[in-house]
């Protein structure tokens, strides 16, 4: 999952930026923690969330080999 999420969002911001993807599982979910420079935040998440929600859509339709439902945090770093 953390490949994908990755590959989204380089497609996103661009590949020059600072990208960092960390993972964290709980006991019903798995929760992807991206962080982007916060000048690129907004390209990220969109307009009222709207892009930030079609990324979440794709990886609720990946297969997940342990049947936790994924979810995706944005953090900006300075």
């Amino acid at each position: 999952m953390q490949e994908l999420v990755t590959f989204i969002v380089r497609g996103l911001v661009g590949d020059e930026v600072e990208l960092v993807v960390d993972e964290e599982t709980t006991a019903a979910e798995r929760i992807l923690h991206v962080r982007v420079p916060e000048s690129e935040r907004g390209l990220l998440i969109g307009r009222q969330g709207r892009t930030i929600r079609a990324i979440e859509t794709v990886l609720a339709s990946a297969p997940s080999p342990d049947g936790r439902r994924p979810a995706v945090k944005v953090a900006g770093r300075p």
